[in-house]
């Protein structure tokens, strides 16, 4: 066999610890939030029948889907987000479930994207979603539980954009607009932030308006003139009087218009100031969605991070911590002799709930373990020499601070555990 090069499939990606760290400590956070307004989690599988995903995302999303036959003949697709198979679930457990059904899902999904900046081939979803209900506080309990996310991450300066999908269809039950299809219309002024006013006229004149200009801009104009629906008040209201979101933290935008087909009513997007990629994150109500495996209607809302966006924005913006390392101390091993006493500590201290690296080479020299600590970003090390061991204590070393001092061991888990 010749040599296999080691690499990675184009879009795909390997986190190596302190990458992974990161990661890590996001999900963490946002699970918190999640759990504190009742969102339960879910998991579902990264393979699904073709048949449940197919014809759910639009032509864009079918044509992106990893599509394949399985070894049983079976024709299969990969997770391609996590909204239609909680659709799937819904269905197929209804009876089963509290309604109503509040869950959480940080998953991997598939698409075979052009790879990009902010876009890979597989990415990790993190979902909230509210099914059962359709009224303007779980609307406006979905966008404050975003909101507290991203504050809970350190952002401050960043806003909810928030629109109503029925400002669209209104639009085209218009007499003047009634002959136009309103899902080419959405996903042409999907692309106003990305492409600009002007290729957005010029993209509706062409696949729209058959070459009619004036009816392009009249249709753009329009939207840009529509007011906010008694629905999107009412959100607001429960925003503001009963979930305690300030007006500084959302804005309504009559030409957002998310791009996905299944949305019913409010759509909202996460943008960040001086984040240049896009927003964070979106999503809406989608009423009839579920309804495609259940035989009725069962209404949703929900809301989805790009969650590789979020963590290059927060780089961008340094809201990581600095020790994201797994260990927060090492025991060091000074001599063969003294390898049991340092195992012996480092037992101790993880039966204290520190989570503690034991050096694994007591031959290795003590400037070597100090080192690895560093490289490795761990903020603390013990070192127990013949010394220590003669006074029954340990020398707790401060990597950060460059300071150390000889203390007791229950003086060194008090300092630990500050």
């Amino acid at each position: 066999m010749g040599n296999i090069t080691a690499q990675t499939l184009k879009g795909f990606r390997d986190f190596l610890p302190r990458e992974s760290g990161k990661r890590q400590y996001v999900q963490n956070l946002l699970k918190q939030v999640f759990e504190s307004f009742g969102f339960e989690p879910l998991e579902t599988p990264a393979l699904e029948y073709e048949e449940i995903l197919l014809g759910k995302y639009g032509d864009e999303g079918d044509k992106l889907m990893y599509r394949f036959t399985d070894q049983g003949g079976r024709r299969v697709a990969l997770r391609y987000d996590q909204t239609v198979p909680l659709a799937r679930v819904v269905a197929q457990y209804q009876n089963q479930l509290p309604i109503p059904f509040k869950r959480y899902q940080i998953q991997p999904v598939w698409r075979a994207e052009n790879p990009q900046r902010g876009r890979f081939r597989e990415f990790l979803q993190c979902d909230i979603d509210t099914v059962g209900l359709n009224s303007p506080l779980s609307d406006a309990e979905v966008i404050a539980c975003t909101i507290k996310s991203l504050e809970t991450l350190g952002f401050k300066n960043f806003k909810a954009i928030i629109n109503d999908r029925t400002i669209f269809s209104d639009l085209v039950n218009n007499a003047i607009f009634k002959d136009y299809n309103l899902f080419s219309i959405i996903r042409i002024v999907d692309k106003l932030n990305k492409i600009g006013y002007e290729e957005v006229i010029d993209e509706l004149t062409e696949k729209i308006t058959s070459g009619d200009e004036s009816s392009a801009t009249s249709i753009l104009c329009t939207l840009e003139d529509s007011k906010p629906t008694q629905n999107l008040k009412d959100i607001f209201k429960a925003l503001e009087e009963e979930l305690g979101i300030s007006k500084e933290k959302y804005e309504f935008s009559p030409t957002l218009a998310r791009g996905l087909d299944y949305y019913t009513g409010l759509i909202f997007e996460v943008e960040i100031e001086g984040y240049t990629a896009g927003s964070v994150g979106g999503g809406g109500r989608y009423d009839n969605l579920i309804g495609l495996f259940s035989k009725q209607t069962v209404p949703a809302v929900g809301f989805a991070f790009g969650f590789d966006r979020l963590i290059e924005v927060m780089d961008q913006l340094g809201l990581f911590p600095a020790d994201l390392t797994t260990s927060q101390v090492l025991v060091t091993i000074f001599s063969k002799d003294l390898e049991q006493k340092s195992a012996e500590v480092a037992s101790c201290l993880r039966s204290n709930n520190i989570n503690t690296e034991l050096w694994l080479d007591p031959q290795s020299k003590l400037d070597k373990q100090l080192k690895y600590a560093n490289q490795k970003g761990i903020p603390f090390v013990v070192i127990i020499g013949p010394n220590e061991v003669q006074e029954n204590k340990v020398t707790l070393k401060d990597l950060k601070n460059k300071s150390q001092q000889t203390i007791s061991l229950d003086e060194a888990i008090q300092k630990l555990t500050l």
